[in-house]
């Protein structure tokens, strides 16, 4: 399990230094100042969870089964905040908006799940 959790976030690591060096070279041409800076907020958040991930898979202290849940929560929502966020700084067609659009907030909603479900599990810890 915790192997599968450190793969997941080695992998939105290095995805998110590659995007992030996609979006300062590459796209710097393409998108304007406001785009780009969507598509960087994107690569943060990204960035941010695949270090929550490594962290999650590191801690003895945290259950399985709590990690299991943490990672699955967080890997879907980075999959739709993020994903969402990079399609829509593209300045995409307002029909793709309103299909994309919606799956940011939830994507987000994921994420900070999976930092409650480490809260709860944190508190309801023994010492």
């Amino acid at each position: 399990m915790d192997k599968n959790i450190m793969a997941v976030g080695a992998f939105f690591g290095m995805t998110a230094i590659i995007l992030g060096a996609f979006g300062a070279h590459a796209l710097k041409e393409i998108l304007s100042p406001e785009q780009l800076q969507v598509f960087e907020t994107g690569v943060k958040y990204q960035m941010y969870h695949a270090l929550f991930l490594l962290f999650i898979s590191l801690v003895p202290s945290v259950s399985d089964k709590s990690k299991k849940t943490i990672s699955w929560l967080v890997s879907i929502g980075v999959l739709l905040f993020s994903g969402s966020i990079y399609i829509l700084s593209m300045g995409v067609a307002e029909n793709v908006k309103k299909v994309i659009g919606p799956l940011t907030p939830i994507g987000g909603s994921l994420m900070i799940t999976g930092w409650i479900v480490l809260l709860i599990t944190i508190l309801k810890k023994k010492s």
